[in-house]
């Protein structure tokens, strides 16, 4: 059995690494603007779900990391960042009371301690926080998969295709697609029967989300949710994955040319006009990719919605000349500033010589400080 504390470790560790993460994917997504990779939405979707893979699974890469570590470079070499900022303190790179200094360094020890023994009003906090935001996020979750199931099996069967089925249905204005545990539903709206250009555009949108594997990924991202409620790097990251792969699903769709671009851009108009009829129960209902989303909050604030950048991006559009040299360009960095993060967080293993000569100061320190009070009378044998 896992111990709490290692638990414990790992999530902040995780939490810790979205933050970093995603100020590193600003950084390289400003860097494919600037390098007119701007539009390689697919590129740039791949980029995150990687990065995201590498996150989840960061513990069990970081024991076989450590381990190649030890056996290549040896025992003596230090990777975290506490022992780097111990080592640069006591080579003189800077002043600070060793005391002061040690107990800065212990904080997260001291912390992770306290929340496993809720030894203070501050980790109490902690602990009611985030179990309040998982119990909200779990509660939250189940009840909209327990409406998205609703819909879906309120649905009249069309036609199926393998594992796929299409289904048609009244009660939502707006096309999706799902997945149970063995079939993929994709839902269109009745009465698009009667608009064979917007049924067309829905229908290959929806089979696009599941050639991408759209679904297996919101079902993830919504599933982890719940655990991440306090971290707002994890919410911006799920934004984002969520409007790049609308974008990614349009350019894929017109690059095939069966849908033209007129035809499709009238779809996604006439469609958001049926979402701006608030449905609640669609609303709330997930996991599911939806054709389009009216961005309310957008129009309230008199900015550019999401709709019009996914409708102006379809005029700019340019196709992508050597898309895995640039994933591989781009991923390779990012996994490893990632990786060397996730080792520069962890925490310090057995104690080091940095740290045995940091408590050696420290207990000198103490001893100067007893010295000094005993020659003034203020303690006395």
């Amino acid at each position: 059995m896992i111990p709490g504390d290692a638990l414990l470790d790992a999530f902040l560790n995780a939490n810790i690494l979205f933050l970093v993460a995603f100020a590193l994917w600003r950084t390289a997504r400003f860097a494919l603007d600037r390098t007119g990779l701007k539009h390689a939405y697919t590129t740039q979707l791949k980029l995150l779900n990687t990065v995201f893979l590498v996150i989840v699974f960061s513990p069990f890469l970081i024991v076989g990391l450590t381990s190649l570590q030890t056996v290549i470079l040896g025992q003596g070499v230090n990777v975290t960042l506490s022992d780097m900022v111990v080592a640069y303190y006591l080579n003189g790179g800077f002043e600070m009371k060793a005391s002061e200094f040690e107990r800065l360094l212990s904080m997260r020890d001291t912390f992770t301690t306290d929340v496993m023994r809720a030894g203070s009003w501050v980790a109490l906090f902690a602990i009611s926080a985030f179990f309040i935001g998982l119990a909200i996020g779990t509660v939250r979750l189940v009840f909209s998969m327990f409406c998205l199931h609703k819909i879906v099996f309120a649905s009249y069967a069309w036609r199926s295709f393998g594992r796929v089925h299409l289904r048609l249905s009244d009660r939502t204005l707006v096309p999706f697609s799902t997945r149970g545990w063995r079939n993929y539903y994709v839902v269109i709206p009745s009465h698009m029967l009667t608009n064979a250009e917007e049924l067309n555009v829905s229908v290959a949108h929806e089979f696009q989300h599941l050639r991408q594997g759209d679904i297996e990924w919101e079902i993830l991202l919504e599933a982890l949710k719940p655990f991440f409620f306090l971290n707002p790097a994890y919410h911006a990251w799920k934004r984002q994955v969520e409007d790049l792969r609308e974008l990614s699903c349009d350019q894929q769709v017109l690059t095939s040319g069966r849908i033209g671009i007129k035809a499709y851009c009238d779809t996604l108009l006439s469609v958001c006009q049926q979402t701006l009829r608030r449905d609640r129960t669609f609303v709330v209902a997930v996991p599911k990719v939806t054709l389009v989303t009216a961005d309310r909050s957008a129009l309230r604030d008199g900015k550019m919605s999401f709709l019009e950048q996914r409708i102006t991006t379809l005029f700019d559009a340019r196709s992508l000349r050597y898309p895995k040299l640039v994933y591989a360009a781009m991923v390779l960095p990012l996994l490893a500033a990632v990786m060397l993060t996730a080792l520069a967080i962890q925490s310090p293993g057995d104690w080091s010589h940095d740290r045995l000569m940091l408590s050696t100061v420290v207990n000198l320190e103490r001893l100067d400080e007893i010295n000094r009070l005993s020659t003034f009378g203020r303690v006395r044998n």
